[in-house]
């Protein structure tokens, strides 16, 4: 019996053992909305084997013209019970794969693409691991952004009334089989963070995908809502997803460690190498990472977000970060993206940034020095040590860059690249037609 055949039978006799009823079969559209179709235990070995048919022109990204059939594949590998169900009658989930008829990956399933990506990198001889910080807003309730609490950074008194929620989204992720490193209180009032301990890719792309549901979920059941949206409130911080990452080679060594390093950050060159193409790439890829009009309104607020594009180790304005926690130690050295937001598809964000350092490594780029000062948001070019260049100002900017992206296209595949050019040219098109509350408070009553 080969793994995968060991796996399904895992899967039907935890499902007999569990007294599981239902089993919602997960996957995502291009832009990271979380789609699901549920089945009853009795066709799962027909899925497992034959996949579960579905009109693909339904699914925002899927609908290609010469082939609307899709099928579903579930991944044994994903099951889990989702334990804010029942526990009788119980209902359990697992992860997708969409297929054509004949079998084919399809090309513009965001699982797919990272598999691709990974793929190379593995042929390369990496592995790449991620470890994102996910942060998020408490509000009252959907229809507007009243806060639960006033606190800040790191605040553990009656200040921080979320204590409760946090804790129960934690535990119910590690029911899940998805291990938390820290949780706390952000910047701004009623605003938090839970930080996922580091994985592979395609399973930390999975385990943020359950997150931001079971996130939703404990707080519904709490009587209060959870929002991603990158900048809910003007007259406060947005909410980011920082991924910190690292290769790993075949031998399981840490490949961005050198303790001989003459720059001092202990970065080897393949490190340096990555980190010059995710500086090269970004303004290409900022599209993926930051897709909504509303996540440049956070890029531009000032508070510790990224806009310049250089790389630093304390300068938390750099776009990236090499975290010096423990820097002698090798299995923790690594890079940190500070540009993109909670709102993005994971799968795409981490299929783009490896791309992109594996570019930078074939490509065998030159890194510019660090930037260790204050660059911010008001920063003049030649403050900033190497490029001058700025991530994308509008989501405007952002489309064009991307659209033009030969590495992007690569990356993505042709259908789904130009159907995000196409749906975020919309999204633009729609914002710039809306008169906003900003122009009638400065301008109707003089002129």
């Amino acid at each position: 019996m080969d793994n995968q055949a060991r796996e399904q039978d895992f899967v039907l006799k935890t499902i007999e053992s569990r007294d599981v009823h239902f089993v919602r079969c997960w996957f995502t559209d291009v832009l990271g909305n979380m789609k699901s179709f549920a089945v009853v235990p009795g066709e799962l070995e027909h899925a497992f084997c034959d996949g579960m048919g579905f009109d693909g022109s339904c699914i925002k990204g899927f609908s290609e013209s010469q082939e609307t059939d899709l099928l579903a594949f579930p991944d044994p590998s994903t099951f889990q019970v989702l334990p804010w169900r029942p526990q009788s009658n119980a209902v359990a989930r697992m992860f997708c794969d969409i297929k054509m008829p004949d079998g084919s990956p399809f090309e513009s399933d965001p699982r797919h693409i990272l598999k691709r990506i990974v793929r190379k990198a593995a042929k390369m001889g990496f592995s790449l691991n991620v470890g994102p910080e996910l942060e998020f807003f408490y509000f009252k309730d959907p229809t507007g952004t009243e806060v639960l609490d006033k606190g800040s950074y790191f605040d553990l008194t009656t200040l921080d009334y979320a204590s409760d929620l946090r804790r129960d989204t934690v535990l119910t992720l590690e029911k899940m089989g998805i291990p938390v490193e820290y949780s706390h209180h952000e910047l701004a009032p009623s605003q938090h963070e839970i930080d996922l301990r580091y994985s592979d890719a395609l399973s930390m792309a999975d385990a943020v995908m359950t997150y931001k549901l079971v996130v939703k979920e404990i707080a519904l059941k709490h009587g209060v809502y959870a929002s991603f949206m990158p900048k809910p409130m003007s007259d406060a911080p947005g909410s980011a997803m920082h991924v910190h990452q690292s290769l790993f080679d075949d031998q399981g060594n840490n490949a961005f460690f050198d303790d001989r390093d003459p720059s001092g950050y202990n970065l080897s060159k393949t490190a340096k190498q990555y980190i010059a193409g995710i500086l090269k790439y970004t303004p290409e890829f900022c599209l993926i990472t930051n897709q909504y009009v509303n996540s440049y309104k956070r890029l531009a607020s000032g508070v510790q977000a990224p806009v310049n594009i250089a790389w630093a180790r304390n300068n938390r304005s750099a776009i990236v970060r090499v975290p010096g926690y423990r820097p002698d130690e090798k299995d923790a050295s690594r890079i940190e993206l500070r540009s993109p937001d909670p709102a993005a598809n994971p799968y795409l964000v981490f299929a783009a940034m490896l791309a992109a350092g594996l570019a930078g490594i074939e490509e065998e780029l030159e890194l510019c020095d660090a930037c260790e000062a204050d660059i911010g948001e008001a920063a003049k070019p030649d403050r900033v040590s190497g490029p001058a260049e700025q991530l994308p100002k509008t989501l405007f900017e952002a489309i064009e860059r991307f659209e033009a992206s030969e590495l992007m296209k690569e990356t993505l595949g042709p259908y789904a690249h130009s159907y995000l050019v196409k749906a975020k040219a919309e999204e633009w098109d729609a914002y710039q037609r809306i008169v906003t509350p900003w122009e009638l408070d400065r301008l109707l009553a003089v002129l």
